[in-house]
């Protein structure tokens, strides 16, 4: 079948099943953007190229398909370096689709020319520069297998701006092939077996949950192994809704705002099964003391992650896809009563968990962010999403939000980058319509990319936005006071414009609360709304997140609210 090159990237992402794409248009993407009217393929146009990408991330991760979007070539595409980057820290499925200068002018420092490329080959999975019409369906075949498949990634198809235009004869592959590259990696069923031999000597246990396990979709057998064996569990941020908040031994997040309860059981275990984590050093403190006294079993995916930060005694080293089942069986088949041996350090866990959980000040004058949780947790469902920017408010969110199901907490964990939440709450919200999908951001963080809610407002999608407003950028201003004399450099935002009139002049509805009294009013204002709609909380400028493990301390010297005011 004839067709252009842009012909061929409409039907291709058809042939993908690719359900919305995100973008902006501009030059040397012209001719994709003529094709993409005449073939009306549904695409989100956002403020910012910024918003595109980070729009696309949220869709992967809430629907575990790959987010697409597209950019013009220079200054429209390094716009998407951050989201990119984004996707790359935390393995997020992503196809970027980009237009570059053509090739008769590519390398001569044309117009509106950057060797996207070279500038994103250390934050890739892999990426491409088509210069010729014919390698695109094989391209875009491999991009997509590429992006989805082994431990997930973005994967960019930059495209040379004649390419769209030239003819040839069409024909997608039913197949890849990839030389050193399979997509499918299974290991060894004898080290499964040396982890349920461990498991079975062990006296105090503790499961690490990391986010492979949620890009995996294997949150049914991990939980199938909870069950039978009753053992603690601790989350890295990543990983948070693999298994329910709501399990009574779950300790909740592990490390610098770890619980005390999951900062001390990695100190004191014998037997640390990570599963899907990579130990970011937000994670592990100190490294050298990270879990002292314990034998470690890391699975992954990926052979780069084993024993990179953290030494393991055992690695099970392959897609959770083949191992969690596998190991999951050999549990059930274990003739140990794993609740009785693990019970009296069940009941020291718990202990712990009870005597120190997550808490902030109670303020009687004062929107506590303890109690703003708590509220938000009576007013969703579990089928619900929470998305968050980055900063205090995202630890908050980590501590105190219940949630019960995967893909269901969505956050730029390895990069934290500000600025996300907004965009990545809509691609969520368009990859699960039915679900409602609440943004918890910051006043730093909802201004980086605030030019989403006109985008909100133009397609009518529905998000919930609620801002922890405490005129300071808040995890900036904590480090600042707790460890920089109080200087507070450049953390100050009082001077920022009204969030509500901002919201409002593109569309989206706000409302504004400053006292305890109106919060259960505004809440329930913002969850009756029909559409997008922003609820501004004020909270105390000088509240900390708590527990905090200092830079380089262990995570046994963890700075609790009490010691530290």
């Amino acid at each position: 079948m004839k067709m252009t090159g842009a012909q061929a990237i409409i039907e291709s992402l058809k042939r993908e099943q690719v359900q919305v794409v995100f973008g902006y248009p501009g030059g040397s993407v012209l001719t994709l953007y003529d094709e993409l009217y005449k073939a009306k393929f549904p695409h989100i146009l956002t403020g910012h190229e910024q918003g595109a990408v980070h729009a696309a991330d949220g869709y992967a991760r809430a629907t575990g398909k790959a987010g697409v979007c597209f950019a013009t070539s220079g200054p429209g595409v390094c716009n998407m370096v951050t989201g990119i980057a984004t996707a790359n820290m935390d393995s997020i499925p992503l196809v970027v689709i980009s237009g570059q200068v053509a090739t008769t002018l590519i390398g001569r420092d044309s117009f509106q020319e950057a060797d996207i490329s070279g500038i994103t080959t250390p934050i890739t999975k892999h990426n491409y520069l088509v210069k010729n019409v014919k390698d695109l369906p094989r391209v875009l075949r491999e991009a997509f297998y590429i992006a989805t498949t082994g431990r997930p990634g973005p994967v960019l198809v930059d495209v040379a701006k004649d390419v769209f235009d030239a003819e040839f004869d069409y024909e997608y592959p039913e197949t890849v092939e990839l030389r050193g590259y399979s997509g499918v990696y299974t290991g060894q069923a004898y080290d499964i077996d040396r982890t349920v031999a461990a498991l079975e000597q062990a006296k105090r246990p503790v499961l690490l949950t990391g986010g492979g396990i949620i890009l995996a979709d294997m949150a049914a057998p991990l939980w199938d192994v909870v069950q039978k064996t009753q053992v603690p569990v601790i989350t890295s941020l990543m990983g948070k809704g693999a298994v329910p908040d709501s399990y009574d031994a779950h300790l909740g997040m592990v490390g610098m705002h770890g619980s005390y309860a999951a900062n001390m059981a990695v100190t004191k275990c014998d037997l640390l099964i990570a599963v899907g984590t990579r130990f970011d050093d937000r994670i592990t403190g100190d490294v050298e003391n990270f879990a002292p006294n314990a034998q470690i079993v890391h699975f992954d995916i990926d052979k780069v992650e084993i024993n990179k930060i953290v030494h393991a005694d055992i690695s099970v080293n392959g897609d959770l896809r083949w191992s969690l089942p596998l190991f999951a069986e050999k549990v059930r088949q274990s003739d140990v009563d794993f609740a009785a041996q693990f019970a009296d350090w069940r009941k020291e866990v718990l202990a712990m968990n009870e005597a120190h959980p997550f808490a902030t000040r109670d303020l009687p004058d004062a929107v506590s962010p303890q109690k703003l949780f708590e509220a938000v947790n009576s007013r969703l469902g579990a089928d619900d999403f929470v998305v968050t920017d980055v900063g205090q408010h995202q630890m908050w969110a980590a501590q105190f939000c219940d949630i019960s199901k995967p893909r269901h907490f969505i956050t730029s964990g390895g990069l934290g980058t500000m600025g996300y939440g907004l965009p990545a709450a809509m691609g969520a919200k368009l990859g699960c319509s039915g679900s409602t999908v609440l943004l918890f951001t910051g006043d730093g963080s909802i201004m980086m990319n605030c030019q989403e809610f006109a985008t909100l407002h133009k397609y009518g999608v529905d998000v919930k936005v609620i801002v922890l407003h405490n005129s300071v950028l808040g995890m900036v201003n904590q480090w600042q006071r707790l460890f920089y004399g109080q200087h507070y450099s450049q953390s100050v935002i009082a001077d920022n414009p009204d969030i509500t009139a901002v919201s409002g002049a593109m569309g989206v509805p706000g409302r504004t609360v400053r006292k305890p009294e109106e919060l259960a009013q505004g809440l329930d204002w913002l969850f009756a709304a029909e559409g997008a709609a922003l609820l501004d909380v004020y909270i105390p400028a000088d509240e900390n997140v708590y527990p905090m493990v200092p830079g380089g301390k262990r995570l046994d010297e963890m700075v609790l609210r009490g010691e530290a005011q």
